[in-house]
């Protein structure tokens, strides 16, 4: 009976390893999709936060009233960032941009002084603008408010339908992951089903069988779940390092929540299906496990 039980020990190791290396693959396609997922979102947020709006001035104002202006489109809470940009500095700009210079034609600088500012990401829709617009044009210093709003109705258009793919993506590849890994752990269990039918025969409890291969359990889907987050750790430094902007988007809190399901997601999976394989195998009569 103990060579027996011995035996049926030995033929289970090897699909330990196997069950490892299958649920770590899965894992770190499931945190691969998920930081793309995560980044799509922040690269998104970078983009719209990265907008130009321009409130431009009328005229020559004495500086006590163009730092008023600037103070109170400073404290508004839907701005990001704001710069006070003069005629001298919108001049420069100007020919920076590779534009054919008006001095041979015009004796004066044309452009006027502005307040150039950066909405946050969450104001950046065409119903927000058009109030921001609305509320600055009343100011009297104030001529006209201008932003790309064709751009802004692309951008926020194609940014919502990228972020509804990712989303069913990552929605059905987490229905696959449950699957296969299940499966997985299914394909180790059966290795055990005699190991674990002998116990119960010679009088061991459910719970006393169960233990130590939910104990196993765990500790394969934290192996898992750690191999995975390594490898996706590595994707990322790489793709930081080789993709522009990446890096601008890298958030610790949201990296350390995603390893954080990944390894929990492991552990989960794999304890639940290692638990339902031994209860259907004790459930089971001895001639049905061959």
């Amino acid at each position: 009976m103990a060579q027996s039980s011995k035996g049926s020990i030995k033929r289970g190791k090897p699909s330990y390893f196997m069950s490892i290396l299958g649920v770590t693959l899965v894992l770190f396609l499931l945190g691969t999709i998920g930081w793309l997922v995560i980044n799509a979102n922040k690269i998104a947020k970078n983009l719209k936060e990265d907008v130009n709006i321009s409130a431009y001035l009328r005229g020559d104002l004495n500086p006590k009233d163009s730092t008023a202006l600037v103070s109170y489109i400073g404290q508004k809470s839907y701005v990001k960032s704001y710069v006070y940009v003069t005629k001298e500095m919108a001049k420069k700009i100007y020919n920076s941009d590779g534009n054919e210079s008006w001095e041979s034609i015009l004796a004066e600088n044309p452009l006027p002084n502005s307040v150039d500012f950066k909405v946050k990401s969450s104001y950046l829709n065409p119903d927000s603008l058009k109030i921001i617009k609305a509320d600055l044009e009343k100011q009297t210093y104030v001529s006209e408010v201008k932003y790309p709003e064709k751009f802004i109705g692309k951008m926020n258009e194609n940014m919502r339908n990228i972020s509804i793919v990712l989303l069913v993506i990552a929605a059905i590849l987490a229905a696959v992951v449950i699957v296969l890994i299940d499966n997985t752990i299914k394909l180790a269990m059966f290795s055990n089903r005699f190991l674990i039918k002998t116990m119960q025969m010679v009088g061991a409890t459910r719970w006393f069988i169960s233990k130590p291969m939910s104990i196993r359990a765990i500790i394969n889907g934290a192996i898992s779940g750690a191999i995975a987050v390594v490898a996706v750790l590595l994707l990322i430094l790489l793709a930081e390092r080789y993709i522009p902007g990446m890096k601008a988007a890298h958030d610790n809190w949201s990296m350390f929540l995603l390893f954080a399901f990944m390894i929990l997601t492991g552990i989960g999976i794999t304890l639940f299906s290692t638990h339902r394989s031994v209860v259907k195998y004790l459930k089971m009569k001895l001639d049905d496990l061959y």
